[in-house]
C-alpha cells in the first residue's frame, strides 16, 4: 500500500517516486542549495502564477506566494467588489441588505460625508424592487459599476470573511 503523503504518485520500476499530480497543499522539502538551505516548487504552480525564472516570491508567516502586482486593473477591482456584493446576496435577505444600506447612507450623510451616488443608493434601498437592487449590487453595465464604487452595503459581511475574499482575488 503506498504511503498517503504520495498517494498522488506512481511507483516506478527503479524505486523512484514520480508525482503525476499535484494537490491544492502538499509538503515542500527543505533542500540543501549551496551553502544555504532552499525549496523546489512544481512548475505546474509556478506556471499557475505566471512566474519564471528570475521572477520573486513573496515569503511571508502564512506561506510563499507571488509578489502583488501592485494593484487591481480596473476590471479586477470592479469583479472583486461583485465578488463581494454577491456574498451579501447569499448571505442576507434583501431587506437586510436595505437596512444596512440606510443605516450606512444615515450614518454618513450625518457626518458630512455625501456624494451622488449614494442618493442614487438611498433611491435604490428605500425604493428599488429586489431586482433592482441585486442589479445595483451584482450587474454589469456602467451603472452598476460606477455604484459599486461606493457601495453602502460594507458591514454586513465578518471581517475575516472580507480578509478572506480580499487574499483570493490578491492571489
Amino acid at each position: 500500500m503506498r504511503p498517503p503523503e504520495i498517494a498522488a504518485a506512481d511507483y516506478r520500476n527503479d524505486g523512484f517516486v514520480v508525482i503525476t499530480r499535484y494537490n491544492g497543499q502538499m509538503k515542500i522539502a527543505l533542500r540543501r542549495i549551496g551553502n544555504s538551505l532552499g525549496v523546489l516548487l512544481p512548475k505546474a504552480t509556478l506556471d499557475a502564477w505566471g512566474l519564471r525564472e528570475g521572477d520573486s516570491l513573496l515569503l511571508t508567516d502564512k506561506g510563499i506566494r507571488p509578489l502583488s502586482r501592485g494593484g487591481f486593473t480596473h476590471q479586477e477591482l470592479d469583479e472583486h467588489r461583485r465578488v463581494i456584493a454577491l456574498a451579501v446576496i447569499r448571505k442576507f435577505s434583501p431587506r437586510e441588505i436595505r437596512a444596512q444600506i440606510l443605516a450606512n447612507l444615515s450614518r454618513w450623510k450625518g457626518q458630512g460625508v455625501w456624494g451622488g451616488a449614494y442618493e442614487e443608493w438611498l433611491q435604490v434601498a428605500a425604493h428599488a424592487n429586489d431586482g433592482e437592487l441585486f442589479s445595483a449590487m451584482i450587474g454589469r453595465d456602467e451603472n452598476a459599476v460606477r455604484l459599486r464604487q461606493s457601495a453602502p452595503f460594507v458591514g454586513l459581511l465578518p471581517k475575516e470573511e472580507v480578509r478572506k475574499l480580499n487574499e483570493e482575488a490578491a492571489g
